[in-house]
Order: C-alpha cells, then sequence, then structure tokens
C-alpha cells in the first residue's frame, strides 16, 4: 500500500483567517466565542457561537471572485486556496484527472435554505433566486474546489454529521494508499449559524448559554461554531519527486456504526472504532502520546468517550494527553474534524499541545490525562483525533511525525 502524507493546510474559522493565526490561537487558549451577529437574534435563547466575521471571508477572498454562493462555500473555497497555496501543488494535467476533492459537511448550504424558506413562507414570495438549488446542495463546495483548480478526478461530499470531516479525509485516505489517485484536497467546512439552523439545535437542549467546557464537572453543554479547514493529501513518493514540505504522515483510519441510539454514543463502538484505527495504523495503544477528543462539552458524550478512552489505554504506564479544542473554537459540527486535525499537527511539528480552555471542577467520571486550560509543550510522535457523531457513525484518524 502506499504511502500518505499531509503537505498543505487551510483554514477560516472562529479562531483565526489562516493555519498561523489560528495554531497561534490554539497554543494560546485562545476564547474564539463571542455574541452572534444574526437577524431575529432576539428570538433566540442561545446568543453565542464561534462566528467568521463577513468581513474576513470577504478580504480573504480572490479578487473578482462571485460571491454568489453559500457562506459554507466561500469558507471553503478559501481554505482550499491556502491549502494548495502552502503545499505548492501545481494540479496541471494529468495530475488534475488523478487528484481528488472530498469535503465533509453537516449542513452544506443551510443558510440559503434558511434565507429562502423566510421568503417563501414569511414574506409571502413566489419566486426564490435561480441559484438557490446549487448554492443550498451538500456538494456545492466540493465542486467549488474542482472547478477552481481544474480537478477533474472523484469529487464528492460526505454528510456523516459531526463525522463528516474525518470520514472525508479518511476516504481521500484510502484512495491514495490504494492507488486510486495521487493526490487529494480535502477537509470539511459548516455555516449553520442561522436563525433555522440555531433554532434548531436549540430543540435539543444541549447547547450552552454559557462557556463550553469538555470533560469538567461544571459542564452544561455544546457552543456551535462555523468555519473550513482543507488539507493537501499526496501519495509519499509523489509529495518526495516535487520536494514537498511534509506536516505529517497518515497512518490510521478507522470507521464503524455504534447501532445503537440516534443520539447517545456507545463505549463500545467508540472503544471499537479507536481499537480497529489502532490496528490500521499497526500501532499499541502505548504509542500514541496525545488524542484530540470529540469532547462536544455535554454530559453523556464526555462521559462516554472518557470511559472508551480509559478502555483502550488501561494499565498503561503513561497515558495520553487529551484536550477538546471545542472549548475554543467551538462545534462545527460536519468541519470539526478536520480543525481539530489541525490541531494534532500543531502537536507533531511544534511540540505544542492545545488546551481544554474554562476547566473548572475535576469529574471523576471524566479521569483522563486532560491538557486544561493552558497549552503544554511536549513531544509526541503519533497522535489521534476521534470524531463521534450522532447516529453513532465514528471515524478515528492517527498520524504520526515525519
Amino acid at each position: 500500500m502506499k504511502r500518505v502524507v499531509i503537505t498543505g493546510c487551510g483554514t477560516i474559522n472562529p479562531l483565526g483567517r489562516n493555519v498561523e493565526e489560528t495554531w497561534k490561537s490554539l497554543a494560546e487558549g485562545k476564547d474564539g466565542i463571542s455574541k452572534l451577529d444574526i437577524p431575529n437574534i432576539e428570538r433566540l435563547s442561545i446568543k453565542n457561537g464561534g462566528q467568521v466575521k463577513i468581513k474576513s471571508i470577504l478580504e480573504s477572498l480572490p479578487k473578482n471572485f462571485n460571491t454568489n454562493a453559500d457562506r459554507v462555500t466561500l469558507l471553503s473555497l478559501i481554505a482550499s486556496i491556502e491549502a494548495v497555496n502552502s503545499s505548492g501543488i501545481n494540479f496541471e494535467q494529468p495530475l488534475n484527472e488523478s487528484s481528488a476533492v472530498i469535503l465533509g459537511t453537516a449542513g452544506g448550504g443551510l443558510t440559503t435554505q434558511d434565507e429562502n424558506f423566510k421568503k417563501v413562507y414569511e414574506q409571502k414570495r413566489n419566486r426564490v433566486h435561480p441559484l438557490t438549488v446549487p448554492r443550498l446542495m451538500h456538494s456545492a463546495s466540493a465542486s467549488a474546489i474542482s472547478i477552481e483548480n481544474n480537478i477533474t478526478g472523484p469529487t464528492f461530499t460526505v454528510s456523516t454529521a459531526c463525522a463528516s470531516s474525518n470520514h472525508a479525509i479518511g476516504q481521500a485516505f484510502a484512495l491514495i494508499r490504494s492507488g486510486q489517485i495521487v493526490t487529494a484536497v480535502a477537509g470539511g467546512a459548516d455555516s449553520m449559524l442561522c436563525f433555522g439552523g440555531l433554532k434548531a439545535w436549540e430543540g435539543l437542549r444541549i447547547m450552552t448559554t454559557d462557556k463550553c467546557r469538555p470533560f469538567c464537572a461544571t459542564r452544561d453543554g455544546m457552543i456551535q461554531s462555523e468555519g473550513a479547514t482543507v488539507f493537501i493529501l499526496e501519495e509519499l513518493d509523489y509529495a518526495l519527486s516535487r520536494n514537498a514540505d511534509i506536516y505529517a504522515e497518515l497512518v490510521g483510519y478507522s470507521m464503524n456504526s455504534d447501532a445503537f441510539d440516534i443520539m447517545n454514543p456507545s463505549p463500545k463502538g467508540l472503544v471499537r472504532a479507536m481499537e480497529l484505527a489502532l490496528t490500521d495504523a499497526k500501532l499499541d495503544p502505548e504509542c500514541i502520546g496525545y488524542i484530540n477528543a470529540h469532547g462536544t462539552g455535554t454530559y453523556v458524550n464526555d462521559k462516554i468517550e472518557s470511559l472508551a478512552i480509559n478502555k483502550i489505554f488501561k494499565g498503561k504506564c503513561l497515558k495520553p494527553f487529551v484536550s477538546s479544542t471545542k472549548s475554543m473554537h467551538g462545534h462545527l459540527i460536519g468541519g470539526s474534524g478536520a480543525i481539530e486535525l489541525l490541531s494534532c499537527i500543531l502537536a507533531l511539528k511544534k511540540g505544542i499541545l492545545a488546551p481544554t480552555i474554562n476547566f473548572e471542577k475535576e469529574d471523576p467520571l471524566c479521569a483522563i490525562n486532560l491538557v486544561k486550560n493552558n497549552s503544554v509543550e511536549a513531544k509526541v510522535t503519533n497522535v489521534m483525533s476521534n470524531s463521534f457523531a450522532f447516529g453513532g457513525l465514528n471515524a478515528v484518524l492517527v498520524l504520526r511525525s515525519f
């Protein structure tokens, strides 16, 4: 099987307009959550979130770019441009034919849906914009990146709720490893910070009106946010042939289903997902130095994930460091796994383990080696990124330093 490496990264999210800004914010434990600026916020009980400022979006887009696209597509395109530029790759023929674009999203063009539902049902309009369907379809972001780079290989979108990004990156990894493609633009994005989207999430009663405090005894829910993170994945020999800078190597990937409950996770499913990823990477548990946990800040999720982590690393002399960066950037839903993989690369490349901020009090049910409130400097060689979604859809990635 082919070896697969990451040669480019790009992002725009509540912590930064690019990778360097985001890494700095992660290292400093910055809080990217603020009061939302959206229409009808007075009708919401949840008024905080991780919002990307519209000014940042417009300033980051290419000049003369047609902005008649949904917000999630604009975010995805911005992240992909940085990723492509940072990798130095050029998708000219014949490489464009053996390259893929695979993105994850949960909500797709939800902002477009929300705007047009309001026009039709509330304002009683009889027509909507003629490009409404291309704007709202989940595959719009992947298509935009494919068109921008003239990539004619496999181009598709994965939608598995909060595991979408890890599934997308994992599928790109699998295609390159099998030899079906040489390179891929892969990652994830979501932008569900609109009235309809937030009102729907309010109905679940799993969101906090305060701060997100993963694995803390006082945790009371998640914070929703938006953004996009994209990577360039390449077959190792090809990357070496063009003298590409290599951020990290992808060595393991797993995906499974709890087959248990539409909302609550199963310890067995989470344990099995991590076991399968370690087996795929040919690593023993003690080789993992850091885990970026799914860690949503909800009572049940954090308890079950802690149980699963302790089951995997039971009896080990040194438990891996664990953090949930959702405490800083919020829950990007389908885009979460991608920005969290950026934290894993920060750990491997710079030896900085991002913290779980807002931590107040130990919870005996979450007895893990948590990085609390301040980042930690440590040399780690192998890291794991967990994504566990509604419906019991699990995807775990394992990276190692190169």
